[in-house]
């Protein structure tokens, strides 16, 4: 190894120190999983070779056989891995090595920090393997060198994890990346043949480059020649046997390598398609949504193979945006090896691939939502917000999809989404006609709802929806088993159908006409109309809009992510046989009447979340009406 450059030194982005202590010092129970990650990089890193050099085969520089050693010194107390991948440039080592959880460290370090009971389920979430080198090792150096590249274009790294790490040029000759452990003391146990040996045959197995060890050395002889490298894992291409060759604890072992997560998967699918086509999937759902699964960056698809040979990482063409969340293993006889990202998006052969891999996910969600509620339930709460973006996404499986949401309702005292639109259906009585819904920005705001009084009096029960992506849903969610969907927050009430009740209305209308008009005059364009509303029975006012409008609750979240919005007005419904609204129609003194109707549109706007144009002169108005 010759320098080239003098060394350089450079903190780790912010944050990261602590987030390197962390690691060291506070994560993982099970100190080994450090050697399967740094073989799973290693694997990696051969896979991207392998792909790069379809369409440069002088990157294997005349070593096509692709391999993983493990070594061990006792006496210098180091353990090396090694591979003839695709190695880093001094820009990428930068990238790669100085940077934890780079959309994400804030999050990460306050998730680790809330809960270290989890911690390898979190360090799994937010992709910093390497750093797991850090729980047995106290300096960790690396030399590596780019393939294509020259020999004197090699980069050495170093760091002992105190917030600062070393970078330098030198001449490398071998192609790769070579990772070398300096142990902590009394981590020992890893300086043994067969320790090393049992990790990799655990966690590795199926790892399709050998991984290679020296020969375990015989204790007689006393020469220090080393032994010859040998194979230590079967390398098989799992996915490729039949389901009765492979146990349960192959599969996870295969989904951890694949998703690089650190828990097992709640459940995965194995499928061979024979005929005009031929292709293996194995897909997996997770058991946690990664923390950046709603980021614009994160790294969806699956992971391509045409005849066992690795083609692609991240191949988001065989799965939808809704269905992001699956991670998994394409093996297809029907693509040429050369394919590439763009022939990928025009490809009738994809095309049928993806359909499939689509039936298959929603085959078996329909089945964990009918034989295991439980299991479906923990799904939910990790990936139900993504699923809620199918029906507006995958219209050919908008049905299929729609059986498979979930939601929180008035018949219920929790905020947990359970409620299926088949449940809510069946729940119906016999002369209802629409599947009404409520938006709020938060369970309690919904729950509380004035607009809720009259349904809840007359039994019929309401959707409460509070996340995010409600909006986008419903707006794509026009109709279930023939019942359409009505906002209970929009149009007017249609609940009253009795003719006795009729006619009591417009008595109603009647006798508040001059109120109405005065109301309306007073507030002018704060609000589109003032009318009567028979949908309230406790509360005296509320706001509600137009059918065909934008409700409140999406203008805010089109507001908070910077959209310049046309807002509609509100349509305040005042309750009249409310006794302020009563006292409100009987007051002579104009100044009172004014503060009167200004602070029932107040209080309506404030219940539904609104926020206030002018608190200062609602406050003065309540306290001026107070005394």
């Amino acid at each position: 190894m010759t320098l080239h450059s003098p060394s350089e030194t450079r903190r780790f982005e912010t944050e990261v120190k602590q987030l390197l202590d962390l690691v060291a010092n506070s994560l993982y129970s099970n100190k080994e999983i450090f050697l399967r990650e740094l073989i799973s990089n290693a694997s990696d890193a051969a896979d991207k070779l392998r792909y790069e050099a379809l369409s440069d085969a002088p990157l294997f520089e005349n070593d096509p056989d692709l391999k993983i050693q493990v070594d061990f010194d006792p006496k210098a107390r180091i353990i090396t891995v090694r591979d003839n991948g695709i190695g880093m440039s001094r820009e990428e080592v930068i990238e790669n090595l100085g940077t934890i959880a780079k959309s994400g460290t804030k999050a990460f370090k306050e998730k680790l920090e809330a809960d270290k009971s989890k911690d390898s389920q979190l360090i799994g979430q937010f992709g910093v393997g390497f750093y797991s080198a850090f729980i047995v090792a106290d300096k960790v150096v690396v030399r590596t060198r780019r393939a294509g590249m020259k020999e004197d274009q090699g980069v050495y790294w170093e760091s002992d994890a105190q917030g600062e790490y070393t970078i330098k040029n030198i001449t490398h000759a071998p192609r790769g990346t070579e990772v070398v452990l300096h142990l902590k003391k009394g981590e020992e146990e890893f300086l043994h043949h067969g320790r090393l040996r049992s990790v990799i045959t655990k966690y590795s197995d199926h790892i399709l480059l050998p991984i290679q060890m020296r020969a375990e050395p015989n204790p007689d002889d006393k020469t220090e020649t080393p032994g010859e490298y040998e194979t230590v894992n079967q390398a098989n291409a799992l996915w490729t046997l039949s389901k009765s060759e492979i146990t349960d604890e192959q599969y996870k072992e295969l989904y951890k390598h694949v998703a690089h997560d650190f828990e097992d998967p709640l459940t995965w699918i194995h499928a061979k398609v024979e005929g005009k086509q031929e292709y293996t999937m194995l897909l997996y759902i997770p058991q946690r949504a990664p923390f950046d699964l709603s980021y614009r960056e994160y790294r969806r698809g699956l992971k391509l193979y045409v005849k066992r040979v690795f083609i692609m990482d991240d191949a988001e063409h065989f799965l939808p945006q809704y269905l992001r969340f699956v991670k998994g293993i394409v093996d297809t006889h029907d693509l040429p090896l050369n394919i590439s990202r763009e022939i990928l998006q025009t490809n009738d052969v994809v095309d049928k691939i993806r359909s499939g891999c689509v039936k298959k996910v929603l085959s078996e969600l329909e089945q964990l939502a009918a034989n295991e509620p439980e299991k479906y339930q923990t799904f939910w709460k990790q990936f139900g917000q993504v699923i809620k973006e199918g029906p507006g996404e995958d219209f050919s499986n908008k049905d299929r999809i729609s059986k498979l949401l979930r939601f929180a309702s008035t018949q219920q005292d929790s905020e947990e989404q359970t409620i299926s639109l088949g449940d809510y259906v069946s729940r119906m009585a016999k002369d209802q006609e629409k599947i009404y819904y409520l938006t709020a920005d938060h369970y309690i705001t919904a729950k509380n709802s004035p607009l809720l009084e009259a349904y809840r009096q007359k039994g019929i029960e309401v959707l409460l929806l509070t996340d995010r992506v409600d909006e986008w849903l419903m707006a794509h969610l026009m109709e279930f088993e023939g019942k359409k969907f009505q906002s209970v927050a929009k149009g007017e009430f249609d609940l009253d159908k009795n003719a006795e009740a009729k006619e009591e209305n417009k008595q109603a209308e009647k006798d508040f006409d001059s109120f109405l008009k005065q109301a309306k005059t007073l507030l002018g364009d704060r609000v589109k109309e003032v009318r009567l509303t028979h949908r309230l029975t406790d509360s005296p006012a509320c706001v509600v809009f137009d059918e065909n409008e934008i409700s409140g609750h999406l203008q805010r979240l089109m507001q908070e992510a910077g959209q310049v919005v046309t807002a509609p007005k509100p349509i305040l419904e005042v309750n009249p046989k409310h006794p302020l609204v009563l006292q409100v129609k009987g007051e002579t003194d104009d100044a009172r009447f004014s503060r009167f109707v200004q602070v029932l549109l107040g209080q309506a706007l404030l219940v539904e979340g609104e926020k206030l144009s002018n608190p200062a002169e609602f406050v003065r108005h309540m306290n001026e009406l107070l005394v």
